[in-house]
Parts: structure tokens; C-alpha cells; sequence
């Protein structure tokens, strides 16, 4: 039995955060187990009720998670690391090898393919002694059904799950595979036992080339596992791009679907790929963008494509977990914007449509396909999207727009100004974002607090943190931030262009939830963004205090972005408003302006061949964000939680003073990979990881400097930790800071 209108997944943290509130909760004391599997119960019977109110005929279960599905699937096959094992309890055990205890080291964090969602990166050893355990997807398959649900699990498959794995002691995790097999026929037959008439699994991996032989290795995999006799059928699903020759692959073999991308994939390669007795679950609605689709052009593409396939079914690209939930909240928009656009409420309905549509005929869903082409006909002529200025200004740009001076007479002259110490420490920007400062936000919000009182008590919050930081004894100092929301849409606020959403949370790791803004105009800067808050902080101390901006590339990637002009043309003109900045800040007296790029690498594509383009544009962007100020000005940038091999060159590219980047979790393997490419500049290289609320002591960090020095010369090394520090809290901050300080002035003895 086939299926026509489903999604390939749906978020789970709430449409209210439910969920964030309820972990949180659990991790601080003040909610009960029992009450945290309550609250996670109604979300995701709540968010299954929604998916059938919308008309879906199949409905993925098994995508809720406490915390992320790369940890989940590691606890279902007994791969979670030993350092864990010793925690009894299996859901504190679970959020121990997430989050770390006083004792035990967490697992890496790394993005999800081109996402800002961050998964934990499974260790796999040679050792790594693999088990079955399906109780928790057994029981969400269980809890579906009885509430007659048409439910599909949805588990992460063998080739993304060690693909995406860190091998420990020089092991390649794919080179365990045929000992994972075992456990996930063990699973396919326990789930149609327990009733599951459709499986499936997810294999993202197969969109990339990441490692070589994906789709041979696909291919074998999938001819042994849909070889279990007694298994529900199976659907293997793919996204975020084209899965080209390991289609065909999955094709000759005898699995019952296959899934697709039709947004960033090709239809051609769907086509060709010999589907012909299978179900194709064609994901046409973007799950990872959030504007509204094109109803005429999707019937069209799944029209061409239904004679060349077994049956058709209609989804959406990927998991509605990377957009917000549901455009009801945004009472800000204005009805032409919100035209425009489709969150994964509105996403849940255009799949319907196009279903009903494909069945029975477009004129079945006429109003659908009427207000669809009429809301996109006012995106060609909204001069929002048209700036004469500023498509002047970029017309007039030269390479010499985007050019410093050598960098080695850039450090002489820095040095010299800024009259630092041997490992100078600083912090990466942010400081706690404490009870009292987001209440101060809502109360401005709300109305309860004027502009006037709210900048007194910021200028407060910026005077207490500058005291702290001068007490631990830092270097460097940074004024805490504290009038930032979001890195990304602090700025978004203050830029023409950008829309920020009342209540579009997306999570982003964890219980880290964000707002991504709508980027979808031509983008400039009206006024100064950040220039008083930063003289402010400097006129509190004879220590230099740096500029804290977003760069172009993290705008872009921490945005939902506009889809009518190159990514390129929208990066240079977000570069020229940060650019503007940079200048103002240098006016005003500040000496050191980081411009964080912690998205370069998320961005990047998925195949090799396309990634030389994106990387030069992406450094293009950035020095012409950073290229105007004088050479005294120290430019530094930061960088986080990616896999940074990839983009290594780039790194050095970006032509930055100071690079600082996430290095405590992976213990500074970033800088062989600097080193190899012949790496010169200054560099901080995390020793302390602030995802954790783990406290490290100095002798830690003492080592980690250790290791750094192995690699980095004293005079080119900064002390810092792996990111900012506004998810933590105080008390944890000032005892972690105070012994990065201690353990880099014992390296300096």
C-alpha cells in the first residue's frame, strides 16, 4: 500500500519552545522527569494531530528528539561513548554525552550539512561494541497507532549515521558497517512486528561526496536490507540536493521508495534513475526556505515526472524542522510580504494542494492555485527589492575595494598600538544573557519600559561586565552584548530589507533556539548599528575593547535569503552596510573589529565541484566588509562548530589579523590543518567549550595551550574560548574565565 501527501519530518522543540523550557527545566531542578516526558508527549501528539487536520495520508514519527536525532540513533544501536557508561540512568547518560557533566567530556558538535542545525558527532572505535535498542522508536510507533495514526518511522540509516561519525583511533567509521547491518534488520523486523506498515530511513549523505563509492556502498547496503523477510517497506529518503548516481543505485535494488529533492535536485536524475516500480516521494515544497511556492511550476514538474515512476506521492524537500512553525504569530507582516511566504504550517498546505491537484486536477484547488499566482505576481515590481543607490554603489566596486596591505606590516603596526602581552586573552563577544536582561526586552517590547530606561539599564549590564572582566584580568575586552537579541538579527533590525519575525524560532542545537530573519530586499544601513554601545564600554576602561560585528556570509546563512538574485549579489550588498560600520567604529576610537564568519563552512556546497565558486564569493564579501580601515585597525574574525578542513584555505583567505575558532572538543586539531596551508596570522584557538555547562579547570586549558604552542608560535597565539558566552551563566563564566586567565599566565612563566 502506497501513500500520496506526507513531509519528510517536522520540528519538535514547539511552536512556543515548549520543549526548550521543559529541558531546561529538567537540567535546572525545577521540573520533574515525569513532567518533561509530559510536556513531550503533547508535542508530539499535538504535532501529529496537525499533520492529519492537514490532510497527510502518511505521518513520520520517531523525528521527535530531547535534544538531536544523530545522538538519539546513537543510543538506539549502543554507540554512545564509553565515557558515558557509567551514568545509570539512560536519559541523564543520553544528556551527558550532549552536554558533558563536571566529569565527562561531551561529544563534538558539528552543523547538519548546509543547515544551521548542529548535530553530535558520534564516536566510533574500533572497540565500539554496537546493541540494539528500539525501545523509544517501538514506543512512538506504539503511541502513533493508538491514536490511529498512518505512522511512519523515521530512522537516521546506517551510511549518514557512520558517514557523519568521528572514528577514534584512526578508524574509519564506514568501515564498520557490516556490523551495523545486523541491528538494523534486527529493528526493520521488530517494527513490523509492532505494526509499522512504512519504514524510513533517512540518507542525506547520498546528496554529497563526502566519501568516495557512496552509491556502490548504497547499493549493497539497501539490496541486503530490503532482503529481510519480514520488514515493512521501505522508503529511503534523501535531501538537501541532487543524490545523482546513488538514485539509480537504490533503484536496482528492491526497496519499496525512494524520496527526493525536487527543489535542489534534479528532476532529470529522477527520471533516469529506473524508478519505475517504486514510490517516489517527490519532495517539490522547500522545507528549508520559507517562501511561498510557485503552485503552477511544482504541478508542472510533477506532472513531467509521474509517467516515470512507480507512484507519486507529494512531500516536502526536507524536514520542516529548519522554518518556523506557523505565520499565524507574525502580526507585523505586511499583507504583500506575507504573500510571500510559507512556514511549515502554510508548507503542510501547499503539499496538500499540489497532492489534491495532481489527483484531481488543478481546478479541484483553484483558490489554492489563485492566491498562490497572485501573491507571487507583487514580489517582480516591489521596489523594496530595488535600491538605484545601492546597485550604483555596487556597480562602482574594485577589486582594490577589497585589498588590506600586507599583512605582516598590518601586524607590526597593530602591535605596536595595541601594546599586548605574550597569549593575550579575550572572550568571543557575548557575555550571559542573564533573567534580568530579557526581561528588560520584553518590558521595551511590551511597552512597560522606555528607550531611555531600557539604554540605562544596558549601560549598566556593559559597566558590571566591563568591572568583570578587568577583575579576572582579561586582555581584551568585549562589552557583553547585552543589548543583542541574536547575532544575526540584532543587526537584521537595523538594516532596510530584513524582516524580523515575532515568533519564527527555529532550533538550532539542542535546546538553542533561533529567529532567523527574512532577508527579502535590497539591504542598507540607515544609521550606526553598534558604535555607542562600543565607545560606551571604551570610555569604562584603559584596556582596548573590541567592535563586535556579524559578517556578510552568517547574515546570509542565519537568514531566511531572498531567492530572486544570486546569493553573491545579496552577500556584497550586506558586506557594504558592515563595511560602513567598520569605518565608524575605527572614527570613534575602537582598535579592534571582529567580523564573526562562524557560517563559512555551513554554507558551503554539498559537491566538491561547486564549492570553488561559493568560497569566492564568500571571501570576497568579507574583506570588502573589513577592507576600508587603516592598518593600526586589527581585524579579527571568529569561526565555530564546523568541519573546518574543508574550508582551510578560505580561512587564510579571509585576510584576517586574528582568526579565533572552535578547537576545545576536537583538542586543537584545527591547526594542523592551518599549518599545512601555511597559516601566518594570529590565531585563537578555543580552550574552553562554552556549549557544555561543564567548568574545565586551569590545568585543562594549561594543556590545551600546551598543545596549541606545539603548532602555533607564542607570538602569534591568542587565549579565548570556543564561542561566545551568552547561553551560559554568570557564575560559570567568571570561574571558567578566571582559570583561562590562570592558565595562560602559567604558559607565559
Amino acid at each position: 500500500m502506497g501513500f500520496h501527501t506526507t513531509v519528510t519530518g517536522t520540528a519538535r522543540i514547539g511552536a512556543d519552545r515548549e520543549l526548550k523550557h521543559a529541558v531546561e527545566g529538567y537540567w535546572a531542578g525545577r521540573l520533574s522527569r515525569e513532567e518533561l516526558h509530559r510536556v513531550a508527549a503533547d508535542l508530539r501528539r499535538s504535532g501529529r494531530q496537525q499533520l492529519l487536520a492537514a490532510g497527510l495520508d502518511s505521518i513520520p514519527v520517531n523525528t521527535f528528539s530531547y535534544y538531536d536525532q544523530m545522538l538519539d540513533m546513537a543510543a538506539t544501536l549502543g554507540a554512545l561513548p564509553p565515557r558515558v557508561a557509567a551514568i545509570a540512568d539512560p536519559l541523564d547518560r543520553y544528556f551527558a554525552a550532549a552536554r558533558g557533566t563536571a566529569d565527562v567530556l561531551p561529544l563534538e558538535m558539528t552543523k547538519w550539512f548546509d543547515t544551521n542545525y548542529h548535530y553530535l558527532v558520534p564516536e566510533i572505535g574500533p572497540d565500539t561494541v554496537f546493541g540494539l535498542d528500539a525501545a523509544t522508536v517501538l514506543a512512538d510507533l506504539a503511541e502513533a497507532l493508538a491514536d490511529d495514526v498512518p505512522a511512519r518511522p523515521v530512522v537516521i540509516g546506517p551510511i549518514t549515521f557512520l558517514g557523519l561519525s568521528k572514528g577514534v583511533d584512526d578508524l574509519v567509521p564506514l568501515d564498520r558497517i557490516d556490523d551495523l547491518l545486523p541491528l538494523y534488520e534486527q529493528l526493520l523486523t521488530d517494527l513490523a512486528a509492532a505494526g509499522a506498515e512504512w519504514v524510513q530511513i533517512d540518507e542525506p549523505i547520498l546528496v554529497t561526496d563526502a566519501h568516495d563509492g557512496l552509491a556502490a556502498l548504497a547499493e549493497r547496503v539497501y539490496s541486503r536490507l530490503s532482503a529481510v523477510a519480514a520488514r515493512p517497506r521501505l522508503l529511503v529518503q534523501t535531501y538537501f540536493g541532487d543524490a545523482g548516481d546513488a538514485l539509480a543505485a537504490l533503484g536496482r535494488t528492491d526497496i519499496d521508495g525512494v524520496g527526493v529533492d525536487l527543489v535542489r535536485g534534479s528532476v532529470a536524475t529522477v527520471e533516469a534513475a529506473g524508478l519505475a516500480d517504486k514510490l517516489v516521494v517527490a519532495g517539490i515544497v522547500d522545507g528549508h526556505n520559507v517562501w511561498r511556492t510557485d503552485l503552477d511550476a511544482a504541478l508542472a514538474v510533477l506532472t513531467d515526472l509521474r509517467p516515470h515512476v512507480g507512484t507519486l506521492a507529494v512531500s516536502t524537500s526536507c524536514s520542516t524542522l529548519h522554518v518556523p512553525y506557523s505565520l499565524a504569530p507574525e502580526t507585523g507582516l505586511d499583507d504583500v510580504l506575507r504573500g510571500w511566504l510559507a512556514f511549515a504550517a502554510e508548507k503542510f498546505d501547499e503539499v496538500v494542494a499540489l497532492s489534491r491537484a495532481l489527483t484531481d486536477g488543478r481546478d479541484a484547488q483553484a483558490a489554492a492555485f489563485d492566491a498562490a499566482r497572485a501573491a507571487l505576481a507583487t514580489r517582480a515590481d516591489d521596489p523594496r527589492r530595488h535600491d538605484a543607490d545601492l546597485r550604483a554603489r555596487l556597480a562602482g566596486l574594485t577589486d582594490a575595494d577589497r585589498i588590506r596591505t600586507a599583512a605582516t606590516q598590518r601586524q607590526e603596526l597593530s602591535r605596536a598600538h595595541l601594546a599586548l602581552p605574550t597569549l593575550p586573552t579575550t572572550t568571543i563577544g557575548s557575555f550571559p544573557q542573564t533573567g534580568d536582561i530579557r526581561a528588560a526586552r520584553a518590558r521595551l517590547r511590551a511597552g512597560t519600559l522606555d528607550a531611555e530606561q531600557y539604554r540605562a539599564q544596558m549601560e549598566a549590564e556593559i559597566a558590571a561586565v566591563i568591572a568583570l572582566q578587568e577583575q579576572i584580568g582579561l586582555d581584551v575586552l568585549v562589552h557583553g552584548e547585552p543589548e543583542r537579541n541574536d547575532m544575526v538579527q540584532y543587526f537584521a533590525e537595523q538594516l532596510t530589507g530584513f524582516f524580523a519575525t515575532a515568533n519564527g524560532w527555529v532550533q538550532s542545537y539542542g535546546s538553542r533556539c533561533v529567529r532567523p530573519p527574512i532577508l527579502f530586499g535590497d539591504v542598507q544601513r540607515p544609521a550606526p548599528m553598534t558604535v555607542d554601545w562600543a565607545v560606551y564600554a571604551q570610555g569604562l576602561t584603559d584596556k582596548p575593547v573590541k567592535g563586535m560585528l556579524t559578517g556578510p556570509v552568517t547574515i546570509l546563512a542565519w537568514s531566511f535569503v531572498r531567492d530572486d538574485q544570486p546569493l553573491a549579489q545579496t552577500a556584497d550588498q550586506v558586506a557594504l552596510a558592515i563595511r560602513d560600520e567598520t569605518l565608524d567604529l575605527q572614527e570613534a576610537g575602537i582598535g579592534i573589529i571582529q567580523v564573526d564568519e562562524p557560517a563559512l563552512r555551513e554554507l558551503l556546497p554539498l559537491r566538491a565541484t561547486e564549492r570553488a565558486a561559493y568560497l569566492e564569493w564568500a571571501v570576497n564579501a568579507f574583506k570588502l566588509s573589513t577592507a576600508g580601515v587603516n592598518d593600526e585597525t586589527q581585524i579579527h574574525t571568529h569561526l565555530c562548530y564546523s568541519e573546518f578542513g574543508d574550508v582551510i584555505g578560505a580561512i587564510a583567505d579571509l585576510d584576517a589579523d586574528v582568526t579565533s575558532i572552535e578547537a576545545a572538543r576536537s583538542h586543537m586539531e584545527v591547526l594542523d590543518d592551518l599549518n599545512a596551508i601555511g597559516f601566518a596570522a594570529e590565531v585563537g584557538p578555543g580552550v574552553y567549550d562554552i556549549h557544555s555547562p561543564r567548568v574545565p579547570a586551569a590545568e585543562e586549558m594549561t594543556t590545551l595551550l600546551a598543545e596549541a604552542l606545539a603548532a602555533v608560535p607564542a607570538d602569534r597565539l591568542w587565549v579565548n574560548p570556543d564561542c561566545g558566552l551568552k547561553t551560559r551563566t554568570t557564575a560559570q563564566v567568571t570561574a571558567a574565565l578566571t582559570a583561562m586567565v590562570d592558565a595562560a599566565k602559567a604558559v607565559r612563566a
